[in-house]
């Protein structure tokens, strides 16, 4: 039988380089699974279902909520959003890790429902810096941009509920540092 996967959570504010992370978490570690959340939103041009998301139907969502199906889960914009229990613990017994990439609601409930899981808090090194990134973007209207930044600075207070803080000052050495605390080896 194999060893069980571990399970990952990482949670930061919004341009602080999460998506980086897991991106080359996922392309140097085989081994590695990223959750695909459940939501009732409809599919934008170009997502996949299985893929970017699962999309179910409200109803069916409930029934999954009511059965205490998700490891997490929350409302958005009339729309819900969750990490399915059950393909996580079934990628967990097949020895594979399991990467969660959520905000920090969501890695709270994760505590509830799953608290061997490690919580990881990415930060970045200071508030003005997730600015300067957030407006590299150039994505985002100047409302957004104020609206984020009041959102990560309650994120980054919350930090302290973490197991481990990983501040992003380099996109490198802090990839080496959440590979090296999820016990991942270096290719």
């Amino acid at each position: 039988m194999p060893s069980l996967g571990n399970l990952t959570v990482l949670t930061g504010p919004s341009g602080v380089g999460k998506g980086t992370i897991v991106r080359k978490i996922l392309d140097n570690h085989s081994d590695v699974w990223l959750s695909i959340s459940a939501t009732t939103r409809q599919p934008r041009a170009g997502e996949i279902d299985g893929e970017h998301y699962l999309f179910i139907e409200k109803k069916e969502f409930q029934k999954i909520i009511d059965k205490e199906g998700f490891l997490e889960w929350a409302s958005f914009s009339n729309n819900f959003y969750g990490t399915p229990r059950k393909i996580v613990n079934e990628k967990l017994e097949q020895g594979t890790n399991v990467l969660l990439e959520i905000e920090l609601e969501g890695a709270r409930q994760i505590r509830k429902s799953f608290p061997e899981a490690l919580q990881i808090f990415l930060a970045p090194p200071n508030l003005s810096e997730l600015e300067k990134r957030i407006r590299g973007r150039g994505t985002e209207t100047e409302d957004a941009i104020k609206n984020r930044l009041a959102i990560a600075h309650k994120e980054i207070i919350a930090k302290k509920e973490f197991d481990a803080v990983v501040i992003n000052e380099n996109i490198d050495k802090a990839f080496r540092e959440i590979e090296d605390l999820m016990g991942l080896k270096s290719n």
